[in-house]
């Protein structure tokens, strides 16, 4: 399976740096995935290459373009693939796992439209977009972390890249609560010592120990993903459990 991201930036840099390390690198040279990165200026018409512009009405800032924009979607599209067309906005749905996991299994190439400055012309989200996403109440420079983490978090899901099924299953928010504690040598650090369980190999222990730490962390840390969870019978026993012994 190869899932393939197209990038419309300005700064088209930040994604050859990243992109050339680590998990996504070997995903890319094993075509788990395809990134083509594009550089707005390119499909500029005029010889300063002018992405962005004054905003009508007045105010602080530039905004980017409609026309630029326009015409790199439509230069992108003329492959004549599919492609689901994602603008990075604060006004977009907030992501998270389950977005990612949906998305991991899109069939169309998803294109993402980064935008800078104080944001991007109306028209390019009337006449373009299909869908705008945000990655958090906070504000970014620019949509290019967004989309490097958007891709980054889908990559990890497509079988293969990870070379095991249980490195995505485990981990924080799959499950819809964070993950259970990590350790590994040596067995006492700082006076601190590893749990007994994790040193018993005793497997099956290990994994009720690991279940009733990750959820015990969540309801520590974000109680307001318990209600959301994926928790089975055994699940909330053991949050039953945890809350009469206040957590102990």
């Amino acid at each position: 399976m190869t899932i393939g991201f197209d990038v419309i930036t300005i700064f088209p840099e930040i994604f050859h740096a990243y992109l050339s390390e680590s998990i996504l690198k070997r995903a890319m040279q094993n075509e788990f995935l395809d990134v083509k990165v594009y550089n707005l200026r390119d499909f500029t018409t005029d010889r300063h290459k002018t992405v962005d512009d004054y905003p009508y009405g007045g105010g602080a800032g530039m905004v980017m373009k409609a026309e630029p924009i326009y015409n790199a979607v439509q230069a992108i599209k003329t492959d004549a693939l599919e492609r689901l067309i994602v603008m990075l906005s604060p006004q977009g749905k907030r992501y998270n796992q389950t977005m990612a996991e949906t998305m991991s299994q899109e069939k169309r190439r998803i294109l993402f439209i980064c935008g800078r400055y104080e944001g991007i012309d109306e028209r390019v989200r009337e006449c373009v977009v299909d869908e705008e996403i945000s990655v958090g109440d906070y504000v970014l420079t620019g949509g290019e972390l967004a989309a490097l983490v958007i891709i980054d978090s889908i990559t990890r899901l497509i079988p293969g890249v990870l070379g095991s099924k249980e490195s995505t299953k485990e981990e924080s928010f799959s499950w819809g609560i964070l993950d259970y504690p990590h350790y590994t040598r040596p067995p006492k650090f700082n006076e601190i010592k590893v749990p007994d369980v994790l040193l018993s190999g005793n497997h099956k222990e290990i994994s009720k120990w690991r279940r009733r730490e990750a959820i015990k962390r969540t309801l520590l840390k974000r109680p307001d993903l318990i209600e959301e969870s994926k928790l089975d019978r055994d699940d909330y026993d053991i949050l039953d459990e945890l809350r009469r012994c206040s957590l102990g």
